[in-house]
């Protein structure tokens, strides 16, 4: 695989099962999107792999015991679902400040080891599996009309549109 290559949101979510696998992890957060191609799906498809709950767009969590509190964004304001432990959970921006570290914990991190592996020894295929058939432009929209007043735009709806 070339350093500039993409992995597909499935890719990314099979190699973080296999970590979860080796490690025994029981809480994954994540982010609700990738920088990259902002696909919001690499979450969702850990948690179906792992078979585990997951909460999407959390603004707040909280863990009571074997179980995770999730505060989450829905189109209508906030929904809070609690999951059973392990789970999988996607942030909104809201659910944490950034802590920014110092320069004497960075220059420790520095010396810190760090493990590292790749696909292979995690056994997983990374190989795109997306075939892009074609692109194409979307149709020309034409061109928008101002009316003077209601009473014309209510006849133009009626007449010409024929929606009212």
């Amino acid at each position: 695989m070339e350093n500039d290559e993409a992995l597909e949101p499935l890719a990314v979510a099979k190699l973080l099962k296999a970590v979860i696998d080796k490690e025994g992890i029981d809480l994954v957060i994540l982010g609700k999107q990738s920088i990259d191609t902002d696909n919001n799906q690499t979450g969702q498809m850990l948690a179906a792999l792992c078979n585990w709950p997951q909460g999407t767009f959390a603004c707040n969590a909280k863990i009571e015991g074997d179980k995770i509190e999730v505060t989450r964004e829905v189109d209508g304001g906030e929904q809070t679902v609690l999951l059973n432990l392990p789970a999988v959970v996607t942030t909104d921006l809201r659910l944490n400040e950034p802590r920014y570290a110092s320069l004497p914990n960075i220059m420790k991190a520095k010396k810190k080891p760090i493990d590292t592996t790749n696909p292979a020894e995690l056994g997983v295929d990374v190989a795109s599996k997306l075939k892009t058939l074609s692109v194409e432009a979307p149709a020309e929209r034409s061109a928008g009309i101002k009316v003077e007043s209601i009473e014309e735009l209510v006849s133009k709806l009626k007449t010409e549109a024929k929606v009212i």
